[in-house]
């Protein structure tokens, strides 16, 4: 519905290129003002709703990975449905993005304000270096002597020697950016226009929880940088080291399928325009159209003409 102006419906002036750009979730338009869209929170608020969901991502999944390994849940579901219940709760003011690689991706692929990006990214490795740090807090107040650091260690991202079946470094990049751009793909795909928002979280954590058990055995499953920093700073210092792989590649394919994303959506539009009849906006003919018309009609009647000459039906 748009917003009341104080004008009459022919005067409103037509939305800026920003003012089209659509939450993943929420599916409204941001504001080019200072709130964040039309009808939802405030940047600041939306970065702290960033920062909550993204706790509560990284709390289970890690939790899960770190203390229930061998549970009755994986941890790769863990992971999916804390984001499935993030995205239900806070999507709708927020956007749900709660991963810096999906936020890129969807900021690429025009769906996301680029002036929300910096904040949303540092929000969630806040939000994920908390749920760390009350793990960490949890940990150094057992009675027993807990290896901390081995723990948070076993549940940090890794390759080659690091990684649990030792596949390399080129490995480990190619599957983290092949997942990366699936994972943002797929949260293009269920958040559009036409299909029910009610949907989304469920089939972007379903798909999230398939992609980090797919790649469990080989680098213990990132596509989120802001988990895999959450890790990392508690672990052993092999973890730092090897981050960088784990910003990298989830950034990369979240681009690669943003940038796709925007090129088939404009590609569609370029063609319903090109093949859009002249007449459809309701304005008469004119110019060569009219011309043409005319002497098409004349070459009709001429021919009729012809006909009733030679007595011909």
């Amino acid at each position: 519905m748009e917003r009341l102006t104080g004008l009459p419906r022919a005067q409103h002036a037509p939305p800026s290129k920003e003012s089209t750009t659509m939450h993943p979730i929420s599916q409204e338009k941001p504001a080019t003002g200072t709130r964040y869209d039309d009808n939802g929170p405030g940047l600041i608020t939306a970065s702290l709703l960033e920062a909550l969901g993204s706790f509560l991502v990284i709390l289970g999944g890690l939790g899960v990975t770190m203390l229930n390994p061998q549970g009755g849940i994986a941890p790769g579901v863990a992971f999916g449905l804390g984001l499935a219940a993030a995205i239900a709760a806070f999507g709708r003011l927020s956007g749900g993005y709660f991963n810096p690689a999906v936020t890129l991706g969807l900021a690429m692929a025009g769906r996301l304000a680029w002036r929300s990006v910096l904040p949303f990214i540092m929000a969630q490795v806040l939000g994920g270096l908390a749920a760390s740090g009350l793990f960490w807090v949890i940990f150094s107040a057992h009675p027993q002597d807990i290896q901390t650091a081995g723990l948070f260690s076993a549940a940090a991202n890794g390759y080659a020697e690091h990684s649990s079946t030792q596949f390399p470094i080129a490995s480990v990049l190619l599957i983290e950016v092949t997942a990366a751009a699936l994972l943002t793909a797929v949260v293009l795909g269920s958040t559009g226009r036409s299909l029910s928002r009610a949907a989304a979280p469920f089939a972007i954590g379903l798909g999230y929880a398939v992609l980090l058990t797919a790649l469990a055995p080989m680098d213990n499953g990132a596509i989120n940088p802001a988990r895999s920093t959450a890790t990392a700073l508690f672990a052993e210092a092999w973890a730092v080291q090897q981050l960088w792989l784990f910003w990298l590649a989830p950034l990369l394919g979240a681009l690669i399928a943003g940038l796709l994303y925007r090129s088939f959506d404009l590609a569609i539009h370029s063609r319903q325009s090109v093949s859009a009849p002249a007449g459809d906006n309701g304005a008469p003919e004119t110019g060569d159209t009219a011309a043409g018309s005319a002497a098409a009609a004349a070459t009709l009647a001429a021919r009729r003409d012809t006909h009733d000459d030679d007595g011909t039906p």
